[in-house]
């Protein structure tokens, strides 16, 4: 399991008070193991984020069946290559990278059964899983079926470009409790821009285009560091965005949990930067 830090801000040596309740960012370890890496577990642990969140590896040609009898679970390919076999359905999956191709991601509802036999060179994937009693049909979303957004294009500068891959939502999967998409956040730029919130958590997975990449993520009146294999938890209401370090891509993995009676239908914009958002003011320019 990855580590935990508090994003805290300390003054004089001791931890500011209104930072107590701040979210969690959770270190990544040196290498992930072979196997199911639990980094949030959906109950009994800290942050309170209701789903559970792991990092399953699997050696070249190793096969594993997964099944679970009161959780959905989505299964987001992150590097090499696999056979998925669900329902009777057998497919050949491949990622190279994670900045420049889309995602596949193998989804289930509680006691769904499926198979995945690592390719060659091995498999990574995130998971995640979440009490659900619903019923749905199982499906593996291929990178045709997930639509690339550029976002923040022709604003500011555009200085908040960046690639918004959603592989499902309340609309495509409405008996999930899940909304699950990527991000590919350009060098230097910002994401999730302006700052916004919402009433549900959310989870985010970083990955960089060099181990030694960072950025910085914004909860309200926060600031942490975060760093390749990070993942960090944004609580209920929290403003939040995020900015990659000039020469190092940033990607991450998000997951917004559904709330009874409040599901996600999306961000809402902090009204003072709400200006952002108009194509005709693009903010101060050198004279």
């Amino acid at each position: 399991m990855g580590f935990y830090r508090n994003c805290c801000v300390i003054r004089g040596g001791r931890q500011d008070s209104s930072s107590m309740n701040a979210p969690r960012v959770i270190r990544s370890p040196k290498e992930w193991a072979v196997g199911r890496n639990l980094i949030i577990a959906e109950v009994g642990q800290a942050p309170a984020f209701g789903v559970e969140f792991a990092v399953f590896r699997q050696k070249p040609g190793e096969r594993t069946t997964h099944s679970d009898s009161k959780r959905e679970q989505a299964f987001v390919l992150m590097s090499g290559s696999a056979t998925i076999t669900l329902d009777g359905v057998t497919q050949a999956v491949s990622r190279s990278s994670l900045f420049d191709s889309p995602p596949t991601c193998a989804h289930t509802a509680r006691g769904g059964t499926f198979t995945l036999e690592a390719g060659s060179q091995g498999a990574e994937w995130a998971v995640v899983a979440v009490t659900n009693p619903r019923a749905f049909e199982a499906r593996i979303f291929l990178p045709g079926d997930v639509e690339e957004e550029w976002r923040g294009k022709g604003l500011v500068q555009e200085a908040s470009l960046r690639n918004v891959r959603l592989i499902f939502d309340s609309k495509s999967r409405p008996e999930s409790k899940l909304v699950v998409g990527e991000v590919v956040n350009l060098a230097g730029r910002w994401s999730s821009y302006p700052p916004h919130h919402h009433a549900q958590p959310e989870l985010n997975h970083n990955r960089f285009t060099l181990p030694q990449g960072y950025g910085h993520a914004e909860m309200g009146e926060e600031v942490f560091k975060v760093y390749h294999g990070d993942t960090s938890f944004i609580s209920p209401g929290k403003d939040h965005s995020q900015v990659a370090g000039p020469g190092y891509g940033m990607y991450y993995l998000w997951v917004v949990k559904h709330l009874e009676g409040s599901p996600y239908v999306g961000p809402e914009f902090t009204e003072e930067h709400k200006w952002l958002l108009d194509p005709t003011q693009q903010g101060w320019r050198p004279k």
